[in-house]
């Protein structure tokens, strides 16, 4: 992707810098937009960074008289927190909808048509067997996810109106850090099960699984975690292949988003196709479909990890060190669900790559290596 600029809103957080470094690793500049409020200045290390909001017409305007040859936009910037969405939704949807919008315009305005946007497989009703595909039906239960579902369907207005086009990415819940340990997770206390059990053996306070009668394999809730560097690929791909996935109306040239090869090492993004010409991509509709300048991909394991298969990937990892007790459900715990990636494969040749075990040894790594950030800062 030699000499491609890809600006990445929310590229100082834990997702949006992974993003930013995997499409370093393919040669593509990442141009970060972060207003901080949740991202870390040290994320933005060695990239072009601007610090404000993505809702600030003058300063995305200038981002792009400065840098003229951006070709797309990955939109990560975004609150993320359920419980707070709950605590606080006119904030939610003040930042993740409303904010959105005005991004989304700034882009038209200068004439930047493509928008690859990262948003959750959450809102999905999931099936009797707790899987979810881009078929299943909407029925988000919070602010956080109400947000989310309402943005990208402004977002599929706005490609049908006026010419954006853009490709959603919607996954549940990124694990892990950068392999290369240059960002991982802000928060020094993550909420998700695994930030807990790694609390949990630090500490040495029984790990708690809520929740043991649940329609699993096992019993225990079932949660679809995916290596945030995984996910980084996907959205590199995404771009790779955009005009191959949301063509162009017809009589415009696309700027050429050639790919380069592989960098090879471990952590590395693999060999791409680059563009892939629209006819190799069974997926992508031609553009005269309904709905075509607007694409969903769900990212996903195909099978969901259960808390009891993650206590056992953690142990293997670390040892017997984690203690574990059980416990009856909390009010508002939630069975959970796990994605379908079928066409995240057909459409972007994607499927994880690292393991639950990888994703924990990362995370235990980033961990301590945040710690003597923390300590340093």
């Amino acid at each position: 992707m030699t000499a491609v600029k890809v600006l990445i809103t929310g590229g100082a957080g834990f997702i949006g810098s992974t993003i930013a470094s995997a499409f370093a690793e393919r040669g593509a500049t990442p141009v970060v937009l972060d207003s901080l409020v949740t991202g870390r200045t040290e994320f933005t290390a060695g990239k072009v960074f601007y610090r404000g909001d993505i809702g600030d017409g003058v300063l995305v305007d200038r981002i792009f008289a400065e840098h003229p040859d951006i070709a797309a936009a990955v939109h990560c910037a975004a609150l993320i927190v359920v419980p707070d969405s709950v605590r606080d939704p006119s904030r939610y949807y003040r930042v993740n909808l409303t904010r959105t919008l005005e991004f989304a315009e700034h882009l038209r305005r200068n004439h930047c048509d493509r928008m690859v946007f990262a948003s959750t497989a959450g809102m999905y009703r999931p099936s009797p067997d707790l899987s979810v595909t881009e078929a299943s039906e909407l029925d988000p239960r919070n602010p956080y996810t109400r947000s989310k579902a309402m943005a990208e369907a402004a977002l599929r207005d706005l490609a049908g109106a006026y010419g954006l086009r853009v490709v959603s990415l919607r996954y549940l819940n990124p694990i892990g850090a950068d392999p290369k340990m240059r960002t991982g997770l802000q928060s020094g206390k993550p909420t998700h099960a695994l930030g807990k059990m790694i609390e949990s053996y630090e500490t040495g306070v029984p790990f708690k699984i809520t929740g043991v009668e649940w329609p699993t394999r096992d019993g225990t809730a079932i949660r679809d975690y995916i290596h945030v560097w995984d996910i980084a690929r996907a959205f590199v791909t995404a771009v790779e292949r955009f005009d191959a996935i949301v063509p162009p109306a017809a009589g415009t040239p696309p700027a050429r988003l050639a790919g380069a090869p592989s960098a090879g090492p471990a952590g590395a993004l693999p060999a791409s196709d680059a563009v892939a010409s629209p006819a190799r991509l069974a997926g992508a509709p031609a553009a005269s479909t309904p709905g075509a300048a607007y694409q969903v991909v769900n990212l996903g394991t195909g099978d969901g990890t259960t808390v009891r298969e993650l206590v056992e990937a953690f142990r293997a990892v670390v040892g017997d060190g984690l203690v574990v007790e059980e416990a009856a459900a909390r009010p508002g715990d939630v069975v959970g669900a796990f994605v379908d990636p079928a066409k995240a494969w057909e459409v972007l040749g994607w499927r994880p790559e690292f393991t639950i075990g990888d994703a924990i040894r990362h995370s235990l790594q980033w961990a301590e290596h945040r710690r003597r950030l923390d300590v340093v800062a």
